[in-house]
């Protein structure tokens, strides 16, 4: 009766173990598909960007202003407003005119503006924080050629200032998801070895009591 008792408690285990591999597995692949759709895509057209060498031509700030929307809590939400900096540049790879703009992100939510700072609720923390980036680029940054990166295929009249995604986010994309995979199968063969050797185990020990 011990025996069969022991045994039960030990296959409920193994039952354990295998679920809990599975589970892992499918988290494993399920995640993989969801990083891949979400950040791989979009580290993919990051990584296509070319590097170039760029140089200031012009900064202004249009008079035109645009709205965005800032949360203040669970049911605190309004819209405030922001000018709009455009900062021109020379790109030494296409010898062209390209407007600059702070990364992917920025460029995707407003392609007319080189800065979209943090929308607040306060309309001028926003204004001084655009006028200071407008001074920083037209006196410290005027003279210096720096690097940046652009599509000739999607964007040819953008360039970006720092690019949002890189190598080390395609890496996070792949290894969690196949760390998962690889423990979950890792814990199924196991389990499934270790009852494969159990059973061996135990024909061996009744041949020898029979």
């Amino acid at each position: 009766m011990a025996k069969t008792r022991v045994s039960y408690e030990y296959s409920e285990a193994e039952d354990k173990s295998i679920r809990l591999g599975l589970f892992l597995i499918v988290c494993g692949i399920v995640s993989l598909f969801i990083l891949c759709f979400c950040w791989l895509s979009p580290t993919l057209q990051s990584m296509q960007s070319k590097p170039a060498n760029c140089t200031v031509i012009s900064v202004r700030r249009l008079e035109e202003r645009f709205e965005c929307v800032f949360t203040c809590g669970a049911d605190c939400k309004g819209t405030s407003l922001y000018p709009c900096l455009q900062i021109f540049v020379n790109n030494s790879e296409s010898n062209s005119i390209a407007l600059l703009h702070y990364d992917e992100q920025q460029l995707v939510l407003n392609p007319k503006c080189s800065y979209v700072p943090k929308c607040e609720r306060d309309n001028q923390k926003m204004r001084e924080d655009v006028i200071r980036l407008q001074h920083y680029w037209s006196e410290e940054g005027s003279n210096q050629t720096f690097t940046c990166f652009f599509n000739p295929q999607r964007r040819p009249d953008d360039v970006l200032w720092q690019r949002s995604h890189d190598a080390s986010v395609l890496l996070h994309c792949v290894l969690w998801p196949m760390v998962s995979l690889l423990v979950g199968t890792l814990i199924v063969l196991l389990t499934v070895c270790a009852r494969s050797l159990a059973v061996r185990a135990e024909a061996i020990q009744k041949r020898k009591f029979s």
